[in-house]
């Protein structure tokens, strides 16, 4: 018999992956557990901890007729996640579509044919190259200052201001102006819809986890909303790129942009439809914006917790950046404190929690047997939050990743995946919290508005449940600064 972790014959006496005993419902299993989760914006990974501890590191969940197999295992996690050979499994395949409307149908994030998606990814790669990220560097100091610019009208130490608002649109310029050259300036105009829209979007994507909550009537008016939601981000998308397809076949002069560099390397493959390119707009749309977002989010939450954090963040930026408008790309790989901070939110709140492969054969983890066919989860939320791999898991401690403290496991830390399937745009929004952080951090003091809750809810992104409200009050020892 093969060592755990190989391909073994089924004839094995290995143990199957032990399903959880406080399944709820013969025909609906867990189902009904984890719903009551979701309703109570709960996040549904939670529970996790103690059946992982009573079960072991395998463990199967029942809903209805699928079957999840959750492998908490670096040892799993190396297996599936670093190899090709294991396919994204079909919970990717439901967002292709909501609800019966079109969602990232087969974009990057979602495409489950590993061959069309290499030819997509070797197609996008040089499009966040680099020196196409250096070149950004414009747009995330332009679009960082109209967001303070914003702020100093409310940083009177009295105004409360949801920071999760205020981020969310920001991130959302930034990735309109670079990715598809759009001058959305939704951080100045709060009548723009498109912030509101995306939000629809996401509340469409959670609920379209039950199964049954097409059925609800309760439920209907969100779903249609949902949808039309999504038919107009989509309808602006297809707007936008057959605007440029045009202008890249008249010879006129175009943005350099994502959107055209995609166009002009797509013209020598025949696998990139018209359809191919709306799903990766509406990918990158919400992708791009909502992931940092939240982690710049969850990043002011907790400095304002920790306030001797919060000191040394400033203090760095103080002394790297000064008073200095325009960041520049060599300002950033100075800011190793700040490095540290934005490492340590992605472990505690790792945006996108997790992810699934499809098993295509049998194959035994940890000593236990998972079937061919099965669907595994792999999370690292669950992971970065366990005392066996992190010490006092919960306390937010940037030190953990100073450059002389000892490296975390990397098959339990993976924010943003890993293998050929690492998220294509982790560079782009690191770089890109940075500079939103700095500017924020060099601009304003603020503290927390006292009686909101510190917990968090999944709408498919972990998210700041109250948003991150806050006072702010511009920093004294700021001195303004020519550009």
């Amino acid at each position: 018999m093969e060592q755990s972790g190989k391909h073994v014959h089924a004839a094995n006496k290995m143990p199957l992956c032990k399903a959880l005993m406080c399944r709820p419902s013969f025909f609906l299993g867990h189902l009904p557990s984890l719903v009551r989760i979701m309703e109570n914006n709960e996040i549904i990974y939670d529970p996790f901890f103690e059946w992982i501890e009573k079960y072991g590191p395998i463990i199967r969940l029942n809903m209805i007729h699928k079957v999840l197999v959750w492998v908490i295992s670096p040892e799993g996690v190396k297996e599936f996640l670093l190899s090709p050979k294991y396919t994204k499994d079909d919970f990717y395949e439901r967002l292709h579509f909501i609800f019966g409307s079109r969602f990232m149908g087969k974009g990057l994030l979602t495409d489950v044919d590993y061959d069309h998606w290499h030819k997509q990814r070797r197609l996008m790669d040089p499009a966040f190259s680099k020196n196409f990220l250096k070149r950004s560097m414009q747009t995330f100091n332009e679009k960082a200052e109209d967001m303070v610019d914003k702020l100093l009208e409310m940083a009177d130490w009295k105004q409360e201001i949801k920071m999760h608002e205020m981020f969310g649109r920001v991130t959302l310029d930034v990735i309109a102006k670079i990715a598809f050259a759009m001058d959305v300036h939704s951080i100045l105009d709060e009548k723009i819809q498109l912030p509101q829209i995306i939000t629809k979007v996401m509340q469409g994507m959670l609920l379209s986890r039950d199964f049954l909550a097409r059925f609800y009537p309760s439920k209907q008016k969100l779903i249609k909303e949902v949808r039309k939601s999504l038919d107009i981000l989509r309808k602006e998308g297809k707007e936008i790129i057959l605007q440029r397809i045009k202008a890249i076949e008249d010879g006129e002069e175009t943005p350099n942009d994502i959107l055209t560099y995609i166009l002009k390397s797509a013209e020598l493959h025949d696998s990139c439809t018209l359809e191919d390119l709306i799903d990766n707009f509406v990918t990158f749309f919400i992708a791009g914006q909502e992931t940092t977002a939240n982690q710049l989010s969850f990043i002011v939450m907790e400095l304002g917790r920790y306030p001797e954090v919060l000191d040394k963040a400033q203090a760095e930026v103080d002394e790297v950046i000064g008073s200095k408008r325009d960041i520049d790309y060599e300002d950033l790989k100075k800011m190793q404190y700040l490095s540290q901070i934005l490492k340590e939110s992605l472990r505690l709140y790792p945006p996108a929690p997790g992810t699934s492969r499809l098993s295509g054969e049998e194959i035994v983890v940890e000593g236990v047997r998972i079937p061919a066919g099965s669907n595994v989860m792999f999370n690292t939320y669950i992971m970065c939050r366990m005392e066996k791999y992190f010490k006092d898991p919960l306390h937010f401690d940037p030190d953990r990743f100073h450059p002389d403290a000892p490296r975390p496991n990397a098959n339990t830390y993976f924010p943003f995946s890993l293998g050929p399937r690492t998220c294509i745009g982790q560079v782009f929004s690191q770089m890109e919290a940075k500079v939103i952080m700095v500017k924020f951090l060099q601009r304003f003091d603020f503290e927390l508005v006292e009686g909101q809750s510190f917990k968090f809810f999944d709408t498919g992104t972990l998210r700041p449940l109250d948003g991150v409200i806050c006072r702010l009050r511009p920093r004294t020892n700021f001195k303004t600064a020519k550009k």
